[in-house]
């Protein structure tokens, strides 16, 4: 099946993009698609999601221990106190994507955050989760929607709430990467599992 799941080195299929290198293997397996929960751990992947914007996501994900220390692990309150210095710091970080709009808008968004209740990002982030029996398994890449109606929605309740740089198409990115969705393809051995049995 052309676009379908293919074959890795130990013969189980899998995403095709989760075979392309070793790191994205990793990610497949372990993560991508599973559920993230926590203000912090999501603003974490907002903020990631963002600096992907117009990159590959291999880009991001071999910076990502970078990224890490660069903003204090994405802890919402500590981010939310960099100073001008700070940014100075980040702007000057070979180890992160140094794009002045996205750093700003990282320690914007944090901001906002940092005055809102604890548990009040996940529960709206989540509360955009599609009902999984109203989405069949993907065959192939080419059933995997860019969009969709849940993320569009998602975007514009987010900038609402005042956060910058969250467009539909990485509001969907983020809803597959914490498992808001499971786009894993019918055939791949790590469906089901990855959104602790949320498979349709």
């Amino acid at each position: 099946m052309i676009g379908g799941a293919v074959a890795g080195p130990d013969g189980r299929l899998r995403c095709p993009w989760g075979l392309s290198t070793e790191d994205y293997v990793r990610y497949h397996d372990e993560e991508w698609g599973r559920a993230v929960h926590g203000d912090d751990a999501l603003f974490e992947r907002l903020c990631l999601e963002a600096f992907q914007s117009g990159l590959s996501w291999i880009t991001i994900l071999r910076r990502r221990e970078s990224f890490r220390r660069a903003f204090g692990d994405f802890e919402i309150a500590a981010v939310a106190r960099y100073t001008d210095a700070d940014k100075e710091r980040l702007l000057a970080d070979e180890g992160i994507i140094r794009n002045r709009a996205k750093i700003e808008a990282t320690l914007a968004n944090a901001r906002v955050l940092a005055g809102r209740p604890a548990g009040e990002l996940d529960a709206l982030i989540w509360s955009y989760a599609p009902d999984p029996a109203s989405r069949p398994a993907p065959r192939t890449v080419a059933d995997v929607p860019a969009v969709t109606d849940e993320s569009t929605a998602l975007a514009k309740a987010l900038k609402k709430q005042g956060l910058r740089f969250i467009g539909p198409t990485t509001a969907y990115a983020l809803m597959q990467a914490c498992g808001l969705v499971d786009d894993h393809l019918a055939d791949c051995v790590v469906r089901g599992a990855a959104s602790g049995g949320r498979a349709s």
